[in-house]
């Protein structure tokens, strides 16, 4: 039996494996990481169990360690001119200001497809502005696309505090911006898409556009490497990633610490539109066509995976993507270590959006 378990992959086969000797990681992704691990300056970590003070002090902690790259990031960005990028300031449904960053190929004739962008970070972290958000959609633009980055309400850091639904409520009301600005913007279908904790945001908003009846102003969703279970603390064990990929870039315990900055009193747990991992068949019929894309070596892949099956299940169109060698987000986050790996994202994104 011993030698059966050694040969299971990642941490359930052998419990002090990393994401660097990982024999599945692609090498160049490898080779990368050991020089950034030189580089990057520690956070201390934070357990599940913490209280919601110090847990938002990780946030700020995190994005402060997080900007340290920035300027790097931004040297090595091409110029993108073929794209031109301008800002929207809207009115959201609390009130409140969102500001839309709002690439376009320059010169483009007639109506393009449209993405509506959630950025990554948990639904607490990071922002529409930082480097690798742009380039994500400079990227887009750059594939065919009118593209619009929302600067949502985070849980912590910068742009918090805000738990839920002030995210959530942020990308429905610029969802439902670009659906009434789509002849101004040049739009003819509109797609919405993210990664991790804009996975989630991207699959949340329509679902509750579904819930709410305006589902007709999103014609799919396109969600990578979703964070949409929770259930980080303790992993229930159909979500087999959480335990075989803990610690690959993420954590367990960080996760769970970085939900109770997304839900600080934990009612939320079960709710679909915060945590779409528990989304049930009434929820989901009805939504437009998906692709849910996943990453090998990611914690999160499974609970991607398992919300996929729900999609089929339902009757929902469905494409589910599973990049192999590939950590979290790996695919969004290293452009210039496997660009051949982030620009097939990049155009199977495009490809869905112009098939809708």
């Amino acid at each position: 039996m011993s030698a059966i378990d050694s040969r299971l992959p990642g941490k359930l086969g052998n419990s002090s494996a990393t994401l660097e000797t990982d024999e599945r990681l692609d090498p160049r992704i490898a080779a990368a990481l050991a020089i950034t691990a030189e580089l990057a300056p520690g956070v201390e970590p934070v357990a599940a169990d913490a209280g919601y003070q110090e847990c938002l002090a990780y946030c700020s902690a995190f994005e402060n360690a997080n900007a340290i790259a920035h300027p790097a990031m931004l040297a090595a960005m091409p110029e993108f001119d073929s794209v031109s990028v301008s800002t929207e300031v809207i009115q959201g449904v609390d009130g409140n200001d969102i500001t839309l960053h709002i690439h376009r190929p320059v010169g483009s004739d007639g109506p393009l497809p449209g993405v509506v962008h959630t950025h990554g970070g948990g639904m607490v972290l990071m922002t529409a502005e930082d480097p690798m958000c742009v380039r994500w959609r400079n990227s887009l633009a750059e594939s065919g696309m009118v593209v619009v980055g929302v600067e949502f309400r985070n849980g912590g850091g910068r742009l918090g505090n805000h738990p839920f639904p002030a995210g959530l409520n942020d990308c429905a009301s610029a969802t439902q911006w670009t659906f009434a600005n789509k002849d101004q913007l040049g739009i003819s279908t509109i797609a919405i898409s993210g990664e991790s904790g804009g996975g989630n945001l991207s699959i949340a908003t329509t679902l509750k556009a579904n819930r709410e009846g305006w589902m007709n102003q999103i014609d799919g969703v396109y969600a990578l490497c979703p964070y949409i279970s929770g259930a980080y603390a303790n992993p229930p064990i159909e979500l087999m990633s959480l335990l075989e990929n803990d610690d690959y870039m993420l954590n367990g315990q960080m996760m769970g610490a970085l939900a109770k900055v997304y839900d600080p009193s934990g009612e939320q747990a079960e709710n679909p539109l915060a945590w779409p991992w528990h989304a049930q068949g009434s929820d989901l019929r009805g939504l437009p066509p998906h692709v849910i894309s996943v990453n090998e070596l990611d914690p999160l892949r499974d609970e991607g995976l398992a919300y996929f099956r729900k999609l089929l299940a339902a009757n929902v169109s469905a494409v589910g993507v599973t990049i192999h060698g590939t950590p979290h987000a790996g695919d969004v986050s290293l452009p210039d270590v496997v660009p051949d790996v982030y620009q097939r994202s990049i155009q199977s994104i495009h490809s869905f959006a112009s098939s809708l």
